[in-house]
């Protein structure tokens, strides 16, 4: 098992599906933790450590970026813009 850090910004067409809260777990069998968000009616920013295998991780990532969704890996240590 592996843990990494993202942070994420949702386009506002996205802000109401529950990508992170429902389908990364049923679709990817990883488990998120939502760290900080910041959510208005335009766009969602979201503060996230996703833990699972490391290719479901991976396989989590790029359907979100499929989705629309801008995703960052934040590096060892770093802070998220949200803190």
């Amino acid at each position: 098992m592996s843990t990494r850090k993202f942070f994420c910004t949702f386009p506002q067409a996205l802000i109401q599906e529950p990508i992170i809260s429902h389908t990364l777990n049923a679709d990817f069998g990883v488990v998120p933790n939502i760290r900080a968000a910041s959510i208005t009616d335009m766009v969602a920013m979201v503060a996230v450590e996703i833990e699972g295998e490391v290719e479901n991780i991976e396989k989590s990532v790029e359907y979100m970026r499929g989705r629309g969704v801008k995703v960052e890996e934040l590096a060892e240590g770093q802070e998220h813009p949200l803190a």
